[in-house]
């Protein structure tokens, strides 16, 4: 005797558990007469709705917006359970160990295909960073000379002033 598996399309007959609440049994009497000959049907969809929603909380999801949308064949790619798989890892990875998500990151910002060189990109911005800080620090209140300091002159701002959401709905219209 071979063993086959649930195939679309197959009749599947089951028997309402006894100790089931008569209001449920209600229920089930009620959307029988509604649906008629759609009962089966409708109870096969509560069925595989049930059985998705139970595999879904056994798995831990999280729900990210992406920077754009997916092509088509971006999100065939996605459905494959090989593909869940890989970004599922990717992701938990990157979860367990931050530093790691920024070093990805810079890499594939960097379009180098060289995982050193694009920890170099990464640690010549962060140095740059820091000799400007220094450079502020090296400045006191206490050599400021106040007639030094130049203030704008007020004609230009009540130029911008004049017409503030100009430039922004010309460039929305291009």
């Amino acid at each position: 005797m071979t063993k086959k598996g649930i195939e679309r399309g197959q009749s599947i007959t089951f028997r309402v558990p006894s100790d089931t609440p008569d209001y449920l049994l209600k229920e089930l009497s009620l959307l029988k007469e509604k649906e008629r000959r759609n009962f089966s049907s409708t109870i096969a969809g509560f069925v595989l709705k049930a059985l998705n929603e139970s595999q879904t909380k056994e798995r831990e999801t999280v729900t990210i917006p992406l920077p754009k949308r997916l092509t088509k064949e971006q999100r065939s790619w996605l459905k494959h359970e090989h593909s869940e798989a890989l970004i599922g890892s990717i992701l938990y990875q990157l979860l367990n160990d931050p530093m790691r998500a920024t070093t990805l990151l810079a890499s594939l910002n960097s379009n180098s295909s060289n995982i050193d060189d694009a920890l170099y990109l990464q640690e010549t911005s962060i140095t740059e960073e820091t000799d400007e800080v220094t450079e502020t620090d090296e400045m006191s209140l206490d050599n400021l000379d106040l007639d030094s300091i130049v203030l704008p002159e007020h004609e230009e701002t009540k130029k911008e002033e004049e017409n503030p959401l100009g430039d922004f709905f010309s460039s929305m219209n291009k």
